[in-house]
């Protein structure tokens, strides 16, 4: 059984993004609400789909619950693109892509506090999902996603998403 890496040094940031610090992965989880970055890409292809990801179930947030295509945490050290690049190549074999920014905010959840990064792509290539990052993924039209807001099928990270990114969109 995979987990999360507690010992991970994540940055401590301000609302702007500038490094103050640094804490572990279990402390930045464990309620102590302290801002750390996110980045989050969204997968769409050419018929205006958006590809989801489902966490496994050893995830130690939101297990078993359908999430943004690509997501995961900049490292201490990392860069946002660097960590975004870090991240698509790991969870679904991209490699070759130019994001597009399309906005930073804070999220809190029930456990933690991030600043959160968020990029699209258009996509039409192979989407090859990292089975030991992931415990599946498929393309959604935006009315299935729609249809499904609200009924726990996804986490409440992306539902706030895409409500905030793309609830207006065909």
């Amino acid at each position: 059984m995979n987990h999360d890496n507690e010992k991970e040094l994540l940055p401590v940031v301000d609302e702007h993004g500038t490094t103050l610090g640094s804490i572990t992965r279990k402390e930045a989880h464990n309620k102590t609400f302290v801002l750390h970055p996110v980045v989050h890409l969204h997968v769409f292809n050419s018929t205006g789909e958006l590809f989801l990801q489902k966490r496994p179930e050893w995830k130690d947030v939101q297990p078993g619950k359908w999430d943004t295509s690509v997501g995961g945490h900049v490292e201490y050290g990392e860069t946002v693109a660097g960590a975004l690049t870090r991240e698509a190549s790991e969870e679904l074999g991209l490699d070759e892509f130019v994001p597009e920014f399309i906005g930073s905010y804070i999220f809190r959840s029930e456990v933690e506090q991030e600043l959160i990064h968020a990029y699209k792509i258009a996509f039409d290539g192979r989407v090859k999902p990292n089975k030991t990052e992931l415990a599946e993924g498929r393309f959604w039209s935006l009315g299935e996603i729609r249809e499904s807001i609200g009924k726990g099928i996804f986490t409440p990270n992306f539902e706030s998403e895409f409500k905030r990114f793309f609830s207006c969109k065909p």
